[in-house]
């Protein structure tokens, strides 16, 4: 059996991406990173009503509003998506004959 070293597409030196998150130092619980989905998606959720209110008020342009409406419905349907498709596993998992 031949062993050969793994070479990185891309050179140690590249600078970060900016913007992207940095690798976890230490491992983190599942439910941290679903807080902070669910703590997104009542961001984005808050951001949509907040343009639609500044809309109302006279504040805010109809293409904002717009926009962060779409983005938070785009944002619900993954949500949606998701969770039906965990429900889906689980109950597979459960149904499963030991």
């Amino acid at each position: 059996m031949n062993v050969s070293a793994v070479v990185p597409d891309v050179a140690p030196d590249v600078a970060p991406v900016p913007g992207a998150r940095p690798e976890r130092s230490q491992p983190e619980s599942d439910s941290v990173d679903f807080t902070r989905a669910l703590d997104g998606l009542s961001r984005t959720l808050g951001g949509a009503e907040g343009a639609e209110d500044a809309f109302a008020n006279g504040t805010g342009t109809l293409q904002r509003a717009v926009y962060e409406r779409a983005s938070a419905d785009v944002a619900l349907a993954i949500a949606t998506s998701s969770a039906s498709r965990i429900v889906s596993s689980v109950q597979s998992i459960l149904n499963m004959q030991v």
